[in-house]
């Protein structure tokens, strides 16, 4: 996790190295960074942050990727990371109920990979570095794109839940 600035930030600043169910833990580390943060920051300072987070993120996962020799490494937590600020930034304000379920339902649809998360994940596994010279960075990208996705289905239930 240390030899590279990179890994530190992939591999979630440690939270992706959990023996068990490390994207939950990496959930879990964002939506307590988030709370201790939530007030520090106004909305467009979370935007550009969470902006930031998506575009380093990718060079990050990219990197960790390739010096792992792993197209999608599991200790990658970041993805979730991410991901789960723009959830709980767009549900902001709510209560610890409502982020409990944002939480629940964000890792159901990051675990199970339902329709578009499933393609969203599927969608860079058949890139070969032997003879790709950008397949890390698709790597990278496809890491991002299906807990963005599963981000974008969680925000879509709960705006219909809010609506109804």
């Amino acid at each position: 996790m240390l030899r590279h600035p990179a890994h530190l930030v992939a591999l979630g600043f440690g939270a992706g190295l959990s023996p068990k169910a490390p994207g939950t833990v990496g959930t879990l580390w964002a939506w307590g960074v988030f709370t201790l943060m939530q007030n520090l920051f106004t909305e467009m300072q979370w935007g550009v942050l969470i902006a930031a987070s998506v575009v380093v993120g990718w060079w990050v996962c990219s990197i960790t990727a390739q010096h792992m020799q792993v197209l999608d490494p599991g200790s990658i937590v970041w993805d979730e990371i991410a991901a789960f600020w723009l959830v709980l930034w767009l549900v902001t304000p709510c209560n610890g109920w409502q982020q409990l379920l944002a939480f629940g339902l964000f890792r159901l649809f990051d675990a199970t990979k339902p329709g578009p998360v499933r393609w969203a994940d599927q969608l860079y596994h058949g890139v070969d570095p032997a003879t790709d010279p950008a397949a890390w960075y698709k790597a990278g990208w496809g890491i991002m794109l299906d807990d963005l996705v599963a981000a974008f289905c969680t925000l879509g239930v709960i705006a219909v839940w809010r609506a109804w």
